[in-house]
């Protein structure tokens, strides 16, 4: 028998393949693909992989072996998987089994990969120093016995104005030319923003995916996948002057209802959200109070006298206000979301 979630993750698939085509259309003439390394960002990469199939998406990237393991069946004939760690020698057994490419990251790599026979891409140190092969590395490199799909690299700063972005791009153009490869890629989310000069063959958005927006430019054409629900476990009255939770960082101004929820930092919702976190029902704003602990948050009702235990509410979860209000990252808010959320696609 399964037990009812007292939390669940609403993701609306509506959303995600919306914001697929919407990257996918800024890319230009290069293809975007979808990063779904860490369980596509939290949300499942089993099901965003075969959403985002439906949709037309080619190009999947996961980060090790284990990952590309859970989604080689979906991929199989359909899409190209590449894993962005590379090739460790205690990967090569699996490594040789499967039919996703490495994406090699130094002359070790390279020289372990070499001679098999089977596809690779490979990926550039333009700047970021931390994957790549140095592009003075390259010279003198005999690899003619690479067959390399994609040569790529990642920017350190594209969702800044910075001059390392224009250093990066001249850096990947020199070191590229060096490597005989089908295509290039350089852009993630942020950096498909930047502009064509930046898209190169193919394209690898991660963040939008998944409702984050890193860039201004891209406010208009992502929308949020992701809302946190909770269930009410007990709505209790206040009396002026009573507190509320660990260190009393709460402390009643007025007599008033609040509502304990069945949620806490082990789901993700982390303490920094403590007195500034909002919840919502029928668009009434429930604020949190106090101190966010480990299962549990209050929520001030006032708005709501109708709710009681057993009734569910929203968290107000846009990445980029969420992110203003928290002081966490958008790609930690959405990855952190932990594993006692029900997920239901809708």
């Amino acid at each position: 028998m399964s037990v009812p979630p007292s939390a669940k993750l609403r993701l609306e698939s509506a959303a995600l393949i919306s914001n697929w085509r919407a990257l996918n259309d800024l890319s230009g003439d290069a293809c975007a693909g979808a990063a779904v390394k860490a369980d596509a960002y939290g949300l499942g990469a089993r099901s965003v992989v075969e959403k985002l199939l439906q949709a037309g998406c080619r190009e999947f990237y996961v980060a090790n072996w284990r990952e590309a393991s859970e989604l080689e069946d979906l991929i199989s004939g359909a899409a190209q998987l590449s894993v962005l760690n590379g090739v460790r020698e205690s990967d090569m057994p699996i490594a040789l089994q499967s039919l996703a490419k490495p994406v090699l990251s130094s002359l070790e790599q390279v020289h372990r990969w070499a001679g098999t026979g089977r596809p690779c891409d490979i990926m550039i140190n333009s700047g970021m120093n931390r994957l790549g092969v140095n592009p003075g590395d390259l010279s003198g490199q005999d690899l003619t016995q690479l067959d390399v799909d994609i040569c790529m690299s990642h920017l350190a700063c594209a969702d800044e104005d910075v001059v390392q972005n224009p250093d990066q791009l001249a850096a990947f153009i020199v070191a590229s030319d060096m490597v005989t490869a089908k295509r290039k890629s350089l852009a993630n989310s942020a950096a498909i923003a930047l502009g064509s000069a930046y898209h190169f063959d193919c394209t690898r958005p991660g963040l939008s995916l998944y409702g984050g927006i890193p860039r201004p430019e891209l406010n208009d054409i992502i929308v949020q996948v992701a809302t946190p629900q909770v269930e009410i476990l007990q709505v209790r009255s206040l009396k002026a002057g009573d507190r509320v939770g660990y260190n009393a960082q709460y402390i009643a101004d007025r007599d008033h209802d609040i509502a304990i929820l069945a949620m806490g930092y082990a789901d993700g919702y982390l303490r920094s959200f403590s007195g500034k976190g909002i919840f919502s029902v029928q668009d009434i704003s429930l604020p949190v109070l106090g101190r966010v602990s480990m299962d549990l948050i209050a929520i001030d009702v006032t708005g709501a006298p109708q709710l009681r235990e057993g009734d569910w509410v929203d968290c107000a979860y846009d990445l980029p206000e969420a992110s203003k209000i928290s002081g966490l990252s958008q790609y930690e808010l959405i990855t952190g979301l932990g594993q006692r959320f029900a997920r239901e696609w809708y």
